[in-house]
């Protein structure tokens, strides 16, 4: 685990308590340290605990009754119960209600610290797997994006800079551009490559459901909260969460979040034990968020917090010169199992002056549905959808001239935000100073 691991060391004999409190300590462990059930249970509540060292002989309270508590209060809790030699059927009868395992009294310091870091390790897969197993996307194959020209050489040079860090990422960019696709690319090629990559769009759920999903809820927190429930934060913890249209975050949400972009703290609905986790934030928005920050509509606070790292994806428009190798991609990938369809040079043509909107997805959509839905292997104007057809017009130019022309405008525009200099214009270009020269002579730049 990335975070110090919250371990409750239970027991009535103060002289061993300490002690072992103090060695865990020492080896790393956040470890808080009570003499009874009573008072453990009174810890339960004030703040979130990864593992439970119970003793099993205490007055007042014994084990059996104590680590039923714990597990009422928070299921996924691990328990590691102690007892002497006289006792190990109690033990075992923890075990079989729910207790991970147990030791011998003396225990030695070194046994304690590996069944520890088992329980440990098992309470990790179970915040990632149990619960919201269907909410965590299956990365672990590398995603790639497609594109080589100059646009999007940008946005892979950005990727590689920011994946290494844990800062929070802003990704912007309209629908369909492809924001999921980076934040699973900037996760694959971090450190956390290994944890989760857990993802939720705000746009699609209603506050109070947003906001229990987010953070949990604990049982009887609302209407139908049967059951405690760790939320995205827990599930994701070591790992990422990508948040998409976060601008759809509603107003009382963001100052929760907001919490948790500063401190790593969160409180499950309903609850107030604060939970520390270490996830990281990527956040994704089609909207303005400057402009809605000032409109009142976006806290501006979380978004000066959420524009640490701001990473911008291009419309399809605005790199045409993409396009063709997108549909030989998708026309691979959907023409599988049957013999590939091919792209005649006009309806080539017709596909690079669209605008696409829809960008990527739309295009994607569009090639999937000539594959399955045109007869022969030859695709022409004809078999186009209609309102791809009736949105351009053929000229004369061609692709290689409009696809040029996007080009051209695209260093212009560089060129201009790095005030003329050639040297920072190459590299926020991805590409070599010598191959900037070439092309400002092509296209007849003058500075």
């Amino acid at each position: 685990m990335s975070k110090k691991p919250n371990v409750l060391f239970t027991d009535d004999e103060k002289t061993f308590r300490n002690v072992m409190t103090k060695e865990l300590t020492r080896m790393g462990y956040n470890v808080t340290g009570c003499g009874s059930g009573a008072e453990a249970l009174e810890k339960m509540q004030e703040r979130d605990f990864d593992v439970v060292i119970l003793d099993m002989n205490m007055p007042m309270m014994n084990g059996i009754e104590a680590m039923k508590r714990v597990k009422e209060i928070e299921p996924t809790t691990e328990v590691i119960v102690l007892t002497g030699q006289g006792t190990i059927e109690n033990a075992v009868h923890a075990i079989k209600l729910g207790a991970y395992d147990y030791l011998t009294k003396p225990c030695q310091l070194t046994e304690l610290c590996v069944l520890l870091q088992k329980a440990l390790e098992k309470r990790q897969l179970n915040r990632e797997n149990v619960h919201l197993k269907r909410l965590v996307k299956d990365v672990r194959g590398t995603p790639v994006m497609i594109g080589n020209g100059i646009a999007m050489n940008a946005v892979y040079k950005m990727i590689d800079k920011v994946a290494p860090s844990d800062s929070i990422v802003l990704i912007q960019g309209e629908s369909g551009t492809g924001k999921e696709l980076v934040a699973q690319m900037i996760h694959q090629r971090s450190t956390r490559a290994n944890k989760p990559f857990v993802v939720i769009n705000c746009a699609t759920l209603q506050e109070t459901l947003l906001e229990s999903e987010l953070f949990g809820h604990v049982k009887g927190a609302f209407t139908g909260a049967v059951e405690s429930r760790i939320g995205l934060f827990e599930v994701a913890d070591g790992g990422t969460l990508f948040l998409d249209e976060i601008g759809d975050l509603a107003i009382n949400t963001q100052a929760k979040f907001l919490r948790v972009a500063e401190s790593g703290e969160i409180r499950r609905v309903g609850d107030n034990k604060v939970i520390n986790v270490d996830t990281r934030i990527i956040a994704a928005t089609h909207k303005d968020l400057a402009t809605e920050a000032k409109s009142g509509k976006f806290r501006e606070d979380l978004y000066f917090r959420l524009n640490v790292i701001t990473l911008s994806l291009p419309p399809l428009r605005d790199r045409r010169e993409d396009i063709p190798v997108l549909i030989d991609h998708f026309l691979d990938n959907f023409g599988k199992n049957r013999q590939k369809k091919i792209l005649l040079p006009e309806a080539m043509t017709v596909m690079t002056q669209y605008n696409w909107p829809g960008n990527v997805r739309e295009l994607k959509n569009t090639i999937e549905r000539l594959v399955v839905m045109t007869e022969g292997n030859s695709l022409s104007i004809e078999d186009l959808p209609e309102n791809i057809r009736m949105a351009t017009s053929t000229t004369a130019e061609g692709t290689e001239v409009i696809l040029s022309g996007v080009e051209k405008k695209h260093i212009l525009k560089v060129l201009h935000e790095k005030q003329g200099n050639k040297t920072l214009t190459a590299e926020a270009l991805g590409i070599s100073l010598k191959t900037l020269y070439n092309k400002l002579k092509a296209y007849n730049i003058e500075l």
